[in-house]
C-alpha cells in the first residue's frame, strides 16, 4: 500500500504557539494557502482513500486535497486526532516542559496505539491502493514511529504545516520510504 501523510496547513493558534489539542482549530490565510499548494503538489498522484482527522484544521486541508481526487472517498477518524492535551489545551507550547510529559496529556502510547490500529486496518482493506491521511504534527510522528519500528519515546523532528511523506507499507513489514518533510511545494 501507498501511504502519504500530510500535516494541515497553519492555523490562527499555530502562529499564535497556542496548545490546540482536540480542539478544531482554525485555519489562517497562509494556512488555507498551503491547503491548496499542498493540494496542487498532490494532483497527480493517484489517491484511492483520504483519511483525515475530524478535527476542523486537518478537514479543511483534506477537503482542499480532494478537489483534484473526486473519485477518492474521504473518511473522517479520531483516530487521526492530535494528542489530548487536557487542561493544557489553549496554552501556550512555551508554558510546558516537554521533557517530562504533563501526566494530563495523552500519552505517546496511547496515541501509537490508536493509529496501529486505523494503519492495520487500512492495510488490511486496501493493501494495493493509494492512502492518504492527513493529520497533526504529534500523530503524525507516531505513524511514522510505526512505520520505522521505533520506541514511542524515539527523536523525531516537528514537521512543517502540509510536509508531505511517503511511503510504501508492505505485508513482511519492510516498508519503504520515499519521501519525508518534503515541503517544495510551499517554495
Amino acid at each position: 500500500m501507498k501511504l502519504i501523510v500530510t500535516r494541515h496547513g497553519e492555523t490562527e493558534e499555530n502562529k499564535k504557539g497556542i496548545l490546540m489539542g482536540h480542539t478544531p482549530g482554525k485555519l489562517s490565510n497562509l494556512g488555507k494557502e498551503q491547503a491548496k499548494k499542498v493540494a496542487l503538489r498532490l494532483k497527480d498522484e493517484k489517491i484511492d482513500y483520504i483519511y483525515s482527522s475530524d478535527l476542523a484544521r486537518a478537514v479543511d486541508t483534506a477537503k482542499e486535497i480532494k478537489k483534484f481526487h473526486q473519485n477518492s472517498i474521504l473518511v473522517l477518524t479520531e483516530n487521526l486526532r492530535e494528542c489530548d492535551l487536557g487542561i493544557h489545551t489553549g496554552k501556550s507550547y512555551n508554558s510546558l516542559d516537554w521533557n517530562t510529559r504533563p501526566k494530563e496529556c495523552e500519552d505517546r502510547i496511547s496515541m501509537k496505539k490508536r493509529v496501529k490500529e486505523l494503519l492495520d486496518d487500512v492495510y488490511t482493506k486496501y493493501p494495493n491502493k493509494t492512502v492518504l491521511f492527513v493529520a497533526h504534527d504529534g500523530i503524525n510522528k507516531q505513524i511514522f514511529k510505526l512505520i520505522m519500528d521505533q520506541p514511542v519515546d524515539f527523536k523525531i523532528e516537528s514537521q512543517s504545516n502540509t510536509a508531505i511523506n511517503i511511503f510504501e507499507l508492505c505485508e513482511d513489514k519492510n516498508h519503504k520510504i520515499h519521501l519525508m518533510g518534503c515541503t517544495k511545494h510551499l517554495e
